[in-house]
């Protein structure tokens, strides 16, 4: 989502300054229906879960200006992904502010919908539009990233930032978890040895096979239980202490499965819309949450059918 304001000519036209501002946005994910790696030595990847929850780029313009100021100014990946805009596009520089609702460290994608938001309104203020795989070609240099340049569910190679396959559209679904409390370094976590064995990648390629076949079905059912089975396979390398806890209440209100931050502090369970009772189910779920954490770290978010 880009909105563009211009003020003065476009870049490189006329002797006044071009100045412009570009709003733009990205969806963040709730952890990873599936994380692993595949077999004979082949990738990392994930598949993404995209959320109605967004991060915000606000980027001006400048082409007298010679760097790139950020809001906040800890977002230091921000600026860097701004400057490799302008150094593609444009001369220049201008002010970058960001907000939104994802919290960080958490496993929600904030980072990546941050570095994909400032890369979409920073073209947009230069009067480019950026297609998701030449943002990932500016993301590689910075960071491993999610993949939530693209519209929808994708199978991503996380730490090449290279897409392995757009999925689709998931079906609606309410995502209610918990935040188990603390924060996970995404960036420390990509670089430890996951050691995967090779029972472990061959079980990997055929939750990869089912997931995809499932989200083009559009089968809730079975998207859960490949999610399920992936947070269970991440214990050794991120645990969560709910896991079991947060398996049992997803049967017992009618969930499909549990879906892990595999390098975040969430859990949470999938309910479909489509389920019967939804809204008392979904009040049920919530409350019983509730009795595992403090209030206040129960999280409800509906999976993203469009962007």
């Amino acid at each position: 989502m880009t909105s563009r304001q211009l003020i003065g000519p476009p870049a490189g036209h006329g002797r006044t300054p071009a100045r412009a501002v570009a709003v733009s946005s990205a969806f963040g994910t709730f952890g990873e229906l599936l994380q692993g790696a595949l077999p004979d030595g082949g990738p990392d990847f994930l598949v993404t879960l995209p959320i109605a929850r967004w991060a915000t780029a606000t980027f001006e313009y400048r082409s007298a200006d010679d760097s790139v100021e950020v809001s906040p100014a800890t977002k230091t990946r921000a600026r860097q992904v701004a400057e490799a805009v302008l150094a593609r596009y444009a001369d220049g520089g201008g002010t970058l502010r960001l907000s939104g609702a994802l919290p960080e460290g958490k496993g929600l994608a904030s980072s990546s919908a941050d570095l994909v938001a400032t890369a979409r309104a920073v073209a947009s203020a230069v009067g480019v539009e950026l297609p998701p795989r030449v943002i990932e070609d500016v993301l590689r240099r910075i960071e491993p990233t999610d993949g939530v340049m693209y519209p929808e569910a994708v199978a991503f190679r996380h730490r090449e930032v290279r897409l392995l396959d757009r999925l689709g559209a998931l079906p609606p679904m309410t995502i209610v978890g918990i935040d188990e409390g603390g924060t996970v370094d995404t960036l420390a976590f990509n670089r430890i040895p996951k050691n995967f064995t090779d029972a472990e990648r061959d079980e990997y390629a055929l939750l990869l096979d089912r997931i995809r076949t499932a989200v083009r079905a559009g089968d809730a059912a079975a998207i859960g239980q490949v999610a399920t089975r992936s947070a269970h396979l991440n214990q050794r390398l991120c645990r969560k202490r709910t896991l079991n806890a947060m398996t049992a209440l997803s049967a017992e209100v009618g969930g499909v499965g549990v879906v892990t931050a595999h390098s975040g502090s969430t859990i949470g369970l999938l309910l479909p819309h489509d389920v019967a009772g939804f809204r008392s189910r979904l009040a049920e779920a919530i409350n019983r949450c509730g009795q595992l954490v403090h209030r206040e770290r129960v999280l409800c978010y509906q999976t993203l059918v469009s962007s």
